[in-house]
């Protein structure tokens, strides 16, 4: 299906709205409140688009556009829908809230490793990167939001509202920055050891010998190894330090899936300290997940974007978090970028199936993870075509190895990455009860979320084609994968409508999760429609030639008719109009310069012949 995300998100916003309104009062459902993971991604669903889109805008009644107020009819008008938004937020921050601050418990995310076990509520109530992450992303939609339409209003009781929403969500924000500084942790190992000969497999691919791997390592990572070792407010462990000093010793750097054991407090301002609460002891394993790294990484970036920096939305202590964090984002971003592409000649990216190293989900959501961190260093850094290209052939064949883009067999094995999903460990949960477990069934909308960012990245004609098509592909997989009945109509996620026989589910299941990132999908392709076209140079220079001589022949034809008002003058103002818009045009969209200038060819070439019919009459 075509990509056309005005109306995509337009139908996105009517189902949830239907979904969460009930008669102008929204409606958390039996599964509000159960986890502050998807209560924060059901929120991002409606104020992502709100704040990234001019057009979706909810922050002034007086610019909302008539289709926007359609699709939100059922949360009332245009002038009550802001306001029950600060309604709806400020019983968020309320719902998680612990005893003296934020609260980023998993809840229901969480499940036992052993379903004859329960977890107990103490494990419900852990933080997880999931949360941290999605409450960074919602807390600066939020402050945006509200920095608009408290100009907006002139209404006592609603300002009093919107002034303790500010002050709750900068709160929540300043929290999970801390959550997510204390979850970074590298883990650090010798290369005799099993999780060491794993990391050397995957790097060398077979090609390279575990000495030639160890050398690059030394080589490809001294000056972050001295970053890492050297850099105290990273808060790492001495013993850690000391270890990452030997050469012999390889690591990996990251998020754990929550705060990490013993990591030490962040030292605060007392009065940010006193809003914020204590800070949670730390009940992670010190092992990198990619998969986690890759959350963090999503919820960071938008601390650092020009929204948030234009907007001015952290205050002077959020910025001082915010450096630290992008310290870490860089450092993560530096390594991952590097495995990925460890030897040139050929990437252990490309290599597929691969397993992870320290930890061990499916090999393709790992490439997945290992992608999505390359795709963060091309926004950061732009890339050669070269390089572009193979990336986007790792997409095209995780698509295929997902069943996206290939059709299933029975009993095919890759059928669970969509359903049931992966099941990611959380190492160190076993301490305080049973040991834990946390579900992705999202391989399909991360896919479509790299794709299409990358599509927003290459400036080459044929990569950008290749993303476009599988970017259509995916789409129209997960379109058809929208609940078409009970709870949730319109959202995600009904795997059993592409799978029939998928793993015996019987029926759609609502995820925010997946909902949220196809909602996110959308923005990027919003943002990719608004960028110039690619401009190619061969079909520059074939413009110029033919603006060139349609010019030459406009001018003898203007010979030939020299009277100012004679009957052909309307037909030479329209060809001197499109002259002069490719000429305009030539440089930024030479394609549409070609068109207009055949045009102009093909109606001179009508006149002659018109004259030259005439001329022969006579």
């Amino acid at each position: 299906m075509l990509i056309e995300p005005r109306r995509l998100l337009l139908d996105i916003w009517q189902a949830l709205a239907r979904h969460s309104f009930d008669e102008g009062e929204w409606s958390w459902g039996a599964g509000g409140g159960l986890s502050s993971v998807a209560d924060a991604e059901r929120l991002l669903c409606l104020l992502r688009p709100a704040t990234e889109i001019a057009a979706f805008r909810l922050d002034d009644p007086d610019t909302t556009g008539p289709d926007v107020a359609r699709a939100l009819r059922n949360a009332g008008d245009p002038g009550e829908i802001p306001r029950r938004l600060v309604e709806v937020l400020g019983d968020f921050m309320a719902k998680h809230r612990g005893e003296d601050g934020p609260a980023f418990g998993g809840g229901s995310c969480f499940a036992p490793q052993d379903p004859a076990r329960e977890l107990s509520e103490e494990q419900r109530r852990f933080g997880v990167v999931d949360s941290y992450s999605a409450s960074v992303s919602l807390c600066l939609a939020v402050l945006g939001f509200l920095q608009v339409y408290r100009g907006r209003t002139r209404q006592t009781s609603t300002l009093i509202r919107v002034d303790r929403l500010r002050d709750d969500t900068s709160a929540r924000l300043t929290a999970a920055m801390v959550g997510l500084l204390r979850s970074f942790t590298v883990g650090v190992v010798d290369h005799s050891s099993a999780q060491g000969q794993d990391l050397i497999r995957f790097l060398g691919q077979g090609r390279l010998s575990d000495r030639q791997v160890l050398r690059r390592f030394r080589e490809r990572f001294t000056s972050l190894r001295a970053l890492i070792t050297e850099s105290v407010t990273l808060g790492l462990d001495a013993d850690v330090r000391e270890q990452l000093r030997s050469d012999e010793r390889l690591f990996e750097c990251g998020w754990a899936w929550s705060v990490v054991e013993d990591a030490p407090e962040v030292a605060l301002e007392p009065t940010t300290a006193e809003h914020i609460g204590s800070q949670p002891r730390g009940v992670a394993c010190p092992v990198p997940c990619l998969s986690f790294t890759v959350v963090a990484l999503d919820g960071i970036e938008g601390l650092f974007s020009e929204r948030t920096l234009v907007l001015g939305l952290l205050d002077a202590e959020q910025q001082k978090l915010a450096e630290a964090l992008r310290l870490r984002w860089e450092i993560t971003r530096q390594y991952w970028s590097v495995v990925a592409r460890f030897d040139e000649d050929a990437w252990p990216l490309e290599h597929l199936p691969r397993h992870a190293t320290l930890q061990r989900p499916e090999p393709e959501y790992f490439s997945l993870c290992a992608a999505s961190v390359l795709v963060h260093d091309l926004m950061r850094h732009r890339t050669s075509d070269d390089r572009l290209t193979r990336i986007v052939g790792v997409l095209e064949r995780l698509a295929e190895r997902g069943r996206i883009t290939s059709g299933a067999t029975p009993d095919d094995p890759a059928v669970r990455l969509h359903d049931p999903g992966v099941t990611m460990p959380l190492p160190g949960s076993e301490k305080w009860g049973p040991a834990m477990t946390l579900r992705r069934a999202d391989f399909s909308a991360q896919l479509l979320k790299r794709t299409v960012q990358l599509c927003g990245l290459s400036r080459d004609a044929g990569s950008q084609d290749r993303l476009l098509t599988l970017a259509e592909r995916i789409l129209d997989h997960l379109w058809h994968r929208r609940i078409s009945d009970g709870e949730g109509v319109g959202l995600w996620d009904d795997v059993v409508a592409v799978r029939p026989a998928s793993s015996g589910r019987r029926g759609p299941l609502l995820s925010w999760s997946l909902t949220r990132c196809v909602t996110e999908c959308m923005v990027a392709a919003h943002a990719v429609h608004g960028q110039e076209p690619i401009r190619s140079d061969e079909l520059s220079v074939s413009a110029r030639a033919v603006i060139s001589e349609a010019a030459h022949l406009f001018g003898r034809e203007l010979m030939r008719q020299p009277a100012p008002h004679s009957p052909r003058s309307v037909e030479y103002g329209g060809i001197d109009a499109d002259l002069r818009r490719a000429r305009q045009l030539v440089d930024q969209q030479p394609g549409t310069a070609y068109a207009l200038a055949l045009g102009a060819l093909a109606r001179l070439d009508a006149l002659a012949r018109a004259q030259g019919d005439g001329l022969q009459g006579v």
